[in-house]
């Protein structure tokens, strides 16, 4: 009967090491899913604003994204740490950021695409948005 106990105690000892285990593989795994996640919302959240307005400026001053058109306004503040809009904050750091107008880089000024690479935290994810531009942002340029 000592035995059987002795045996049972192990067996019941390895489960619980095995139990802790899985259970930190679960939460690393969750954290790395919220990341993710977050800087896909980013992806999302630009896109769809790159698409609805017309007009999009980046200050470099700043470090904030301007875009609008004639009926509304809309932002992004880049941090260190995280990218701040007025609804939503994407807690990513970011490894590249470039700004481009007609296929050239930009540093500040009006821009129609931009590219984000995110930390190794992230999984290194590449984010790029680009709108199509109409002739009067041409026109506009060349005043």
């Amino acid at each position: 009967m000592m035995v059987v106990l002795a045996i049972t105690a192990v067996v019941v000892g390895m489960a619980f090491s095995v139990l802790d285990l899985v259970q930190k593989q679960m939460g690393s795994i969750d954290a790395i899913y919220e990341v993710k996640l977050d800087a896909n919302k980013l992806r999302q959240s630009l896109w769809t604003d790159f698409n609805r307005y017309s007009d999009i400026y980046f200050d470099q001053k700043k470090e904030v994204l301007f875009l609008s058109n004639a009926l509304e306004e809309k932002w992004y503040a880049f941090q260190d740490t995280q990218i701040i809009t007025e609804r939503d904050t994407f807690y990513i750091r970011l490894d590249k950021r470039a700004f481009y107008f007609n296929n050239g880089i930009r540093k500040s000024g009006e821009i129609d695409a931009i590219e984000l690479k995110t930390s190794k935290a992230t999984g290194h994810q590449q984010i790029f948005v680009f709108k199509e531009n109409s002739p009067a942002t041409y026109v506009n340029q060349q005043q």
